[in-house]
């Protein structure tokens, strides 16, 4: 088991760990990671990792198992022994762009109340694919209505409720090619803003910054026809 330290605290920057396992591909298992594993739409976070040797970059880190996650070194290179105490740092000002882009998109979805089909996140842009036959007419009025959420400074945070919870309220789940974990007895939920300020409800499991003005202002990119049913549209941090 990996204990996920970024669920509590996306903030974290590096940790200590102990070494738990190598998995057959190389990747290295602790005992507990700052870095997150890809999934839900959101890449594995990079960085390195030192145990006295020099650093090893990091290229990503992907889930091992039930409960495991791994980190996989960027090139071939000698791996710490199992037992072995290693400092892991992650490339912060890349998972913070990912984790504004994360926010943001939930802001997307909230200016869009569309079923959302697919998802993409990214250091700087990221996408949702909508349940939308016709393009929007006003893609200005969308881009002022996601700048006029970000600068309300809405805070940014999370609850957890049971799986059963979960199924008596069908309408959280927004995406529909991605439905939340199951198996562990609780989902977690993000919410943005509080009280009659809330905005948004969801299940999410990845990461986020704490209020929304950190996002900064947005763009609005292309939107694309992916079928007749489908349109994507793409969302850039304006820096």
């Amino acid at each position: 088991m990996t204990a996920p330290l970024f669920r509590d605290d996306p903030y974290l920057r590096d940790c200590e760990a102990q070494v738990t396992g190598i998995t057959p591909e190389g990747g290295i298992v602790c005992d507990q990671t700052v870095f997150y594993a890809t999934g839900g739409g959101q890449p594995g976070d990079s960085g390195w990792i030192d145990w006295g040797q020099g650093p090893v970059a990091i290229a990503t880190c992907v889930k091992a198992g039930d409960e495991a996650l791994a980190l996989v070194p960027a090139e071939p290179a000698a791996l710490p022994a199992v037992g072995t105490r290693i400092t892991q740092r992650l490339d912060w000002d890349r998972r913070h762009r990912q984790m504004r882009v994360h926010t943001a998109l939930h802001l997307l979805s909230v200016v869009i109340p569309l079923p959302v089909t697919g998802g993409q996140i990214s250091a700087g842009k990221g996408r949702l694919d909508f349940q939308m036959p016709d393009p929007p007419e006003d893609r200005d009025g969308i881009e002022a209505a996601l700048n006029a959420l970000v600068d309300r400074d809405l805070a940014v945070t999370e609850d957890w409720i049971t799986e059963a919870e979960l199924v008596a309220n069908p309408g959280l789940v927004k995406t529909l090619s991605v439905q939340p974990p199951r198996g562990a007895g609780t989902i977690r939920l993000v919410r943005i803003g509080q009280g009659r300020g809330q905005v948004d409800l969801q299940p999410c499991g990845g990461t986020h910054v704490a209020r929304t003005a950190e996002i900064g202002q947005l763009r609005l990119g292309k939107i694309e026809n992916k079928g007749r049913q489908n349109r994507r549209v793409n969302l850039l941090l304006d820096r």
